[in-house]
C-alpha cells in the first residue's frame, strides 16, 4: 500500500511539473533563432531609424540576434509580402508606416498577400506628425503663401513622397483638394529618398515624417511650413499645427507599428508586445523618439487591430475618391 501511495504521489508530482512547464512555455514562449525586422523601405527613413534604435534592445531581451533588413519596393508591399509568408513563429517582424498597410487593400487590385489574414498586429510603436516643408528656393513662409503660390503656378510645384498610396502621398491629395490647388506627385523609394530629392530641388515640396525630416529643417536644408497633428513640435515651435490651421487630415502622420505573420500563436504575440513595451518605456528610447518629433504609442494587439480596421476604411475612402488604382 505504501509503495502504491509513493508511486501515485510521484506520478502526480510529475504530471504537475509537466503541466506547469507547459503553462510557462505557453505564457512565456522562447525565441530559438535570430529575429528579422523587415523594413519595407530604403535605409534612412522613419521606419529604418526606429528598427535600428530598437533592434539591439530587443536582442538583449530575447537572447537572440536581431537583424534589420531593408526590403524596399512596391509601396512597402515587397517587405510586407515577405513577412506575410514567413513561418508563423513570431521570428519575422514588419516595422513600417501602418498607413501604407492600411491603404494597400484599396490601392492594389492584385495584392500578392492578404493583409487581413496573413499579417497580424503586435503593437503600435509611435506616432510622428508629418512636416510640410519646401525647398528653400520656394518663395513661401506660411501655408497661405504656399496655397497662393500654387494657385499662381498651377502644376508647377512637385510634391515628393515615399511611394504611391503611402499615407504622405494620400495626405497631399487631401490637402490639394481642400485648397483647390494642382501640384505634381513624384514617388520615390522611401521617405529618405524623397527628402534627398527635395533638398536637391529635384522636387520642391514634401510631406514626410518628423523623425526623418526634422533634422533637415533644423539645418535649413528644407523650409518648414506646418506640422500635422494637434500640437506644435518642441524643436520647431514656429510651425503651426494642422489643427490650428483647421486643415483636414489632422491625424495623418507616420504611425509606426510592428506586425508579424498571421497565425502566429497568441502567447508569442503577447511576448513580443510585452518586450516592445519595455523597450519603448526606457527613458533613453523615449527621449530619442521625442527629440526626433515623435510620441511613443504602444498599446495592445487588440488596440492595433481596432486602429487598423478604422484606417483601412478611412484611407480606402480617400483612394476611391482620388481614383487611384495600382496593379
Amino acid at each position: 500500500m505504501v509503495t502504491r501511495r509513493v508511486v501515485l504521489a510521484a506520478l502526480l508530482i510529475l504530471a504537475g511539473s509537466v503541466l506547469t512547464g507547459a503553462f510557462v512555455e505557453a505564457a512565456d514562449p522562447q525565441f530559438t533563432k535570430a529575429v528579422r525586422i523587415i523594413v519595407p523601405y530604403a535605409p534612412g527613413g522613419s521606419s529604418d531609424i526606429l528598427a535600428r534604435l530598437i533592434g539591439p534592445h530587443l536582442s538583449k531581451a530575447i537572447g537572440q540576434p536581431v537583424v534589420v533588413e531593408n526590403k524596399p519596393g512596391a509601396t512597402g508591399n515587397i517587405g510586407a509580402d515577405l513577412v506575410a509568408k514567413a513561418e508563423k513563429d513570431g521570428h519575422t517582424l514588419l516595422l513600417a508606416d501602418m498607413g501604407a498597410v492600411a491603404a494597400a487593400p484599396s490601392l492594389f487590385s492584385k495584392l500578392t498577400y492578404d493583409p487581413e489574414k496573413q499579417l497580424m498586429g503586435v503593437g503600435m510603436v509611435m506616432f510622428a506628425p508629418y512636416i510640410l516643408a519646401v525647398h528653400p528656393s520656394v518663395p513661401v513662409k506660411t501655408v497661405a503663401d504656399l496655397v497662393a503660390h500654387a494657385k499662381a503656378n498651377p502644376g508647377k510645384l512637385a510634391l515628393g513622397h515615399s511611394g504611391v498610396g503611402n499615407a504622405n502621398h494620400l495626405t497631399g491629395i487631401v490637402l490639394a483638394k481642400h485648397w483647390g490647388i494642382d501640384w505634381k506627385y513624384v514617388p520615390y523609394k522611401g521617405g529618405a529618398a524623397a527628402i534627398r530629392a527635395v533638398v536637391a530641388n529635384e522636387s520642391n515640396v514634401i510631406i514626410n515624417g518628423a523623425l526623418a525630416t526634422q533634422p533637415f529643417v533644423t539645418q535649413n536644408q528644407l523650409k518648414g511650413v506646418a506640422v500635422s497633428g494637434t500640437k506644435r513640435l518642441d524643436a520647431l515651435k514656429d510651425l503651426p499645427s494642422f489643427k490650428e490651421l483647421n486643415l483636414p487630415a489632422v491625424d495623418s502622420g507616420t504611425w509606426q507599428g510592428v506586425m508579424t505573420t498571421g497565425g502566429t500563436p497568441a502567447p508569442m504575440v503577447a511576448r513580443l508586445n510585452a518586450e516592445f513595451k519595455k523597450i519603448l518605456a526606457m527613458p533613453e528610447i523615449e527621449k530619442k523618439i521625442s527629440d526626433l518629433g515623435g510620441d511613443v504609442r504602444i498599446g495592445s494587439p487588440e488596440d492595433f487591430a481596432t486602429w487598423m480596421k478604422a484606417n483601412v476604411k478611412s484611407w480606402g475612402a480617400v483612394v476611391r475618391e482620388a481614383n487611384i488604382k495600382l496593379e
